[in-house]
């Protein structure tokens, strides 16, 4: 009685191998669409909610009978945060993009320098300062924040650009990720401009940023978002309505008395087209930035 055995490829596969392998990759890219889809789709709903109510009559958003679109759209609603003269939502957003923007670059010159001197310069209390820093991650926000107000009244920086954006541009965790990623820079581009006669600040300004300008990327994105999205501490420094910046306009919409639904959606969805832009933008370099952190999940 004889056997009959499959041929054998050279590379010892059988010659549906390779088929059914095919298969099982379409079937698991196939699965991947599916769920990118419907992960999408989940993601987008709330800029669907958004842009539909924004374009709505107050009847429409809070009516029984839901239509997926409005039938009648206010296109009119475009302009009605800036035509309200209870609040100055143009000032309001110029204000957040000016503290937005200050707010980024000066944290990224701080933060990177002190990563930098974390990561680079040899120091025999480098670890202690460094175990400080990690402790400012430890300690509530809440705790700093009425000893904040205090030195920031006495300053006189209440209603001021000063108030809104010197107190909060050293960051802890910036600072740690700053030097983790000075930590894995090459060091033969920083020997290399030191026997140029470069010391550490020329070798940090005319080396290692330009070379990093990925990792700073991400970094400005981050900050500009946390930034453009701060409520509470504004909301305090900024009492005079022409310091309000964009998110306490907006929490100026609703009231005990009234809750005007479309101007608030339609503002909102106003104050994140800067967010859209700079995040569309610089999403690129977001993801290399973060991947090159040095960070493990």
């Amino acid at each position: 009685m004889t056997t009959t055995v499959p041929e054998v490829s050279k590379t010892g596969t059988s010659p549906t191998g390779p088929r059914r392998s095919r298969r099982g990759g379409v079937m698991s890219s196939t699965g991947l669409y599916i769920g990118t889809g419907i992960a999408g789709v989940l993601f987008l709903i709330p800029f669907y909610l958004l842009v539909r109510n924004a374009l709505s009559t107050d009847p429409d958003i809070t009516g029984e009978n839901w239509k997926f679109f409005p039938t009648n759209i206010q296109w009119g609603n475009i302009t009605e945060p800036f035509r309200d003269t209870t609040v100055d939502f143009g000032q309001s957003m110029v204000n957040s993009l000016v503290v937005g923007t200050l707010h980024t670059v000066g944290t990224l010159l701080v933060c990177s320098l002190a990563g930098y001197g974390l990561a680079r310069i040899p120091y025999r209390h480098a670890n202690k300062i460094f175990y400080a820093v990690l402790f400012t991650l430890m300690v509530p926000a809440a705790v700093t924040f009425v000893p904040s107000f205090v030195l920031v009244s006495s300053l006189g920086w209440v209603d001021s650009y000063r108030g809104l954006i010197i107190p909060g541009l050293f960051s802890g965790f910036t600072c740690f990720l700053f030097r983790q990623y000075f930590l894995g820079f090459p060091r033969e581009l920083e020997e290399a401009a030191r026997v140029d006669g470069l010391g550490y600040w020329g070798a940090y300004w005319r080396v290692v940023v330009p070379n990093s300008l990925n990792f700073f990327a991400a970094i400005a994105t981050i900050t500009f978002i946390n930034g453009w999205n701060a409520f509470l501490w504004p909301l305090v420094i900024g009492q005079d309505p022409s310091a309000w910046t964009v998110q306490v306009a907006l929490s100026s919409y609703m009231t005990n008395q009234t809750v005007n639904y479309h101007l608030i959606f339609m503002a909102t969805a106003i104050s994140i087209l800067p967010l859209l832009f700079v995040f569309l933008f610089l999403q690129r370099w977001l993801v290399q930035g973060i991947a090159q952190t040095g960070i493990k999940g």
